[in-house]
């Protein structure tokens, strides 16, 4: 099964719609979807090398641009849904104190969060809901998001060939790894908030 999937995205690498799909994946990823872009973002290096900083270039604009909006989800939907919860638990003080505790840290986490398989999507709303400010927020998102995805590409344009046959015979652990990291980082949210 795994080997199909990891067939049909380096399959989807030539077909001329690619890059949009990748540009989707991208932004969905940063706002509600659990899957990261790299598990497109890599076959489609590997199956375009020439086209490696494109691929990144796109990858790394479209998740931020989809960050934006996970910070808008949490910025505007916050006083609907998530006030009234906090009111109802009598939490709402120690909202007030993690919000300023975050705002002054709130650069770095989504840096961390861009630049690790940390679920980015968590950290996007997050900063809408505190009111990290947005020009920092966008900053911090391009800084973490074009750190991780030229780093890919980079490494996937120098040594391709070796990382390839590496994945593929190691896609099984590879794809374990890969969900242990992504449950490892909502239990980490978890622990954390």
């Amino acid at each position: 099964m795994l080997n199909r999937v990891y067939s049909w995205t380096l399959n989807l690498a030539s077909h001329k719609y690619a890059l949009f799909a990748l540009a989707f994946i991208a932004f969905v990823e940063s706002s509600i979807f659990p899957i990261p872009p790299d598990i497109i973002l890599i076959p489609m290096i590997l199956a375009a090398k020439k086209r490696a900083w494109l691929i990144a270039g796109i990858c790394t604009f479209a998740s931020v641009l989809g960050g934006i909006f996970g910070y808008g989800i949490g910025f505007y939907m916050f006083d609907q849904i998530g006030r009234p919860i906090l009111d109802f638990y009598n939490h709402g003080i120690k909202f007030t104190e993690f919000k300023e505790s975050y705002n002054n840290w709130g650069s770095w986490a989504v840096f961390f969060a861009g630049i690790t398989p940390f679920p980015y999507k968590v950290i996007t709303i997050l900063s809408g809901v505190t009111e990290l400010n947005l020009p920092i927020f966008i900053f911090s998102s391009i800084l973490a998001r074009g750190v991780r995805f030229y780093i890919i590409a980079a490494l996937l344009w120098k040594y391709g060939s070796p990382i390839q046959a590496f994945i593929e015979r190691s896609l099984g652990l590879l794809f374990i790894i890969g969900m242990f990291l992504l449950l490892g980082g909502f239990v980490l949210i978890k622990i954390l908030l």
